[in-house]
Order: C-alpha cells, then structure tokens, then sequence
C-alpha cells in the first residue's frame, strides 16, 4: 500500500502504538510539525548537532 498525502498508511496511519499513548504521540507529532519549520529552532539545532554530535562530519 502507498501512503496519502499525509504519509499515512490506511484508517490507523501506520500508527501502532496503544491507546493510552495516543495524546502523547498527538501532542509529539503537533510540535515537530510546528519545530520543524521554525528557522530559530533549527539554527539551536544545527549548532547543537555541530558542537555535541559532532556534524557535520566528513562521514556523514
């Protein structure tokens, strides 16, 4: 099966995860949607992936 436009596969997503951890996931997915585009946020990420893991890298 492809997935949707949204990358989901079928009535459940691709998402099997119990019940019980479905607002914690719904809260997850609405702040990476949110992070993501945020150009502060990725500048903090880039520079703590450059100083703490060590990218980039010439293996990476």
């Amino acid at each position: 099966a492809l997935p949707d436009a949204r990358g989901h596969f079928g009535a459940f997503g691709g998402r099997f995860v119990s019940e019980t951890l479905m607002d914690s996931l719904m809260t997850l997915e609405k702040e990476y949607l949110r992070l993501k585009e945020d150009p502060e946020f990725q500048a903090t990420f880039d520079n703590d992936l450059a100083d703490y893991v060590g990218r980039p890298s010439p293996l990476y």
